[in-house]
């Protein structure tokens, strides 16, 4: 993929207008600049959606912020609705809590290849220092090495690797299907391949592995994994887990699907949606 080629970041976010206001700052100040945003907004509440639609950050980035009814974690069916509105033929899943480097959207570019798909890593940040970033005292892109040496030393940051650069190699790729890190917290795909798959299972409720089942689906169909490591590290900033009560039994549907080769969701990015409420705002 060319620098000069546009790609449509698309990034999920709930309640948690703070942290997603410091996403759309680490968007705003990126090398690469041929992007376009979409906020993928699982239903949160007025007072979360009026300071990101009023943000200069949003208005500088030409952000599409597409909103519906809050009826529980619906991750899947929110990321297929801000792929819908995406004009660009590759795509970066973004968590609203995920704060990129400043050469985030080079390095997903960098990576892009035909037939597969880059799964980016996190580096996790303690909650001292997201409080630091989310009050804006605290600035966390472009910082050198030996501030996050610091910040590794106090306990702030669970790694490192974000300091390095490694070259695009054969390494990088996993021709077997694993669960071990797939990130939809930071993940680019080609629109084709999504669309091949047709999107996220919206079958899958509650929290968890929605993630895995698309990865596997992707795999099913012959798009392996390249991992983003040492290249598209993301800033987590830390929160309280979420209930992870469906967990065990999302995770199991998964387990059957590695054996039946299942390729299209049961309730996919493609099907029908009429009167469902949902709100779209161009900024």
């Amino acid at each position: 993929m060319n620098a000069s080629d546009p790609v449509s970041v698309v990034i999920t976010t709930y309640n948690r207008s703070d942290a997603l206001l410091a996403v759309l700052d680490g968007l705003s100040r990126q090398s690469d600049r041929h992007f376009e945003v979409i906020v993928a907004d699982d239903g949160s509440r007025e007072e979360h959606v009026r300071p990101i639609v009023e943000s200069a950050n949003a208005k500088a980035l030409k952000l599409v912020h597409v909103w519906h009814p809050d009826v529980g974690f619906t991750a899947a069916c929110i990321r297929n609705r801000g792929v819908a509105l995406a004009s660009s033929p590759y795509i970066i899943f973004l968590d609203g809590d995920c704060v990129p480097e400043r050469d985030f959207i080079a390095q997903h570019k960098a990576l892009a290849q035909t037939g597969l798909f880059v799964n980016g890593s996190r580096v996790l940040l303690s909650p001292k220092l997201t409080q630091r970033v989310l009050a804006g005292s605290e600035q966390i892109c472009g910082r050198s090495w030996l501030f996050w040496l610091g910040q590794r030393v106090l306990g702030h940051a669970s790694k490192l690797t974000h300091l390095l650069r490694l070259p695009d190699l054969p390494r990088r790729i996993e021709r077997a299907f694993s669960w071990k890190g797939i990130r939809s917290c930071n993940m680019g795909v080609w629109k084709a391949d999504f669309e091949r798959v047709d999107g996220f299972d919206e079958s899958f409720s509650g929290w968890g592995h929605e993630d895995a089942d698309f990865v596997l689906r992707l795999h099913h169909s012959g798009v392996l994994r390249k991992n983003g490591f040492c290249a598209t590290e993301v800033f987590h900033l830390w929160h309280q887990e979420a209930n992870r009560n469906k967990a065990s039994q999302n995770a199991q549907r998964v387990k059957e699907r590695v054996k039946n080769g299942l390729i299209r969701s049961t309730l996919g990015y493609s099907q029908a949606r009429l009167n469902d409420n949902a709100r779209i705002s161009r900024l």
